[in-house]
């Protein structure tokens, strides 16, 4: 079930979720640190993340899905929000250069046909960037949190996701090392925690963060197999026979016939009532 968009506009606007948003966009622009001239979407819940990429993008658009809800974004110039479903993105294909996915995958109940989206509205070598709570890590557990509901991911079940849906992983790592805790973690004070989680516990960041490429030699068409190929042990038996001559000039249908067959069409009529009295 999905968190309603309030509580994840609630979440974003107190010091936990500034600190937290600050760290996630530093990594989504440390692997995407140039925009300028791209189209980007950003789905689920991404305005907060999409605000600190800066205004160097030539269209930047958040989607949002309908068992969320929508808000308008941003609130001081022209509206870059629309509500989509989850399995029918209103693009055309090849629209986009870069995906953002947050907080969606770890609620979404179309993960398979919303991927399958995501790969045909992306570009031709587009990237898609996931990020998902850590199964490992403690922002999971806690429910005062959008990270502590739905289903949390290891690295390797999304590296296995994506593969699934014919994308190619290209990196993943853990984010969020700051306990869940408001009164310990400021936006100042972020930074601080990143780098002592990435020191000293590397597997046990808050959410991961995956980023992978649309790969178009990547798609393997199930082989199919000719009629011709199909029918080739049965070849003999389904090919009709040609008619076969009669002398009276009229033609016999199917096979040779035998001694016993008779011919085809309408079959003679006796008088067996005779025959009896002849006998």
């Amino acid at each position: 079930m999905r968190s309603d968009v309030s509580e994840l506009r609630a979440f974003y606007d107190q010091p936990l979720g500034r600190a937290a948003g600050l760290v996630l966009t530093e990594r989504v622009r440390r692997r995407w640190p140039a925009l300028g001239g791209m189209q980007v979407l950003g789905l689920g819940y991404a305005p907060p993340l999409l605000a600190g990429l800066g205004n160097k993008t030539a269209h930047m658009l958040a989607a949002m899905p309908a068992g969320q809800g929508a808000l308008r974004w941003p609130a001081e110039r022209r509206c870059r929000t629309v509500l989509t479903e989850e399995d029918a993105l209103p693009f055309p294909d090849l629209a986009f250069d870069r995906v953002l996915l947050a907080h969606d995958v770890e609620t979404s109940d179309h993960l398979a046909g919303r991927l399958r989206e995501i790969w045909r509205i992306l570009a031709a070598e587009g990237r898609l960037m996931i990020i998902a709570p850590n199964r490992r890590g403690l922002w999971a557990r806690f429910e005062h949190t959008p990270f502590g509901h739905g289903r949390p991911w290891s690295r390797s079940q999304l590296e296995r996701l994506l593969r699934e849906a014919m994308f190619e992983p290209l990196g993943s790592e853990e984010a969020l090392f700051a306990p869940p805790l408001g009164r310990l973690v400021r936006p100042g004070a972020a930074e601080t925690w990143e780098r002592f989680g990435r020191r000293c516990l590397p597997l046990f960041g808050g959410v991961v963060v995956a980023e992978a490429a649309k790969r178009l030699a990547g798609v393997t068409p199930l082989p199919v197999r000719s009629h011709r190929n199909l029918l080739a042990g049965v070849q003999g038996v389904l090919d009709p026979m040609p008619p076969m001559p009669q002398p009276g000039g009229a033609p016999r249908c199917g096979r040779p016939p035998s001694r016993s067959a008779p011919p085809c069409g309408p079959a003679p009529i006796r008088n067996y009532a005779d025959n009896r009295l002849r006998g």
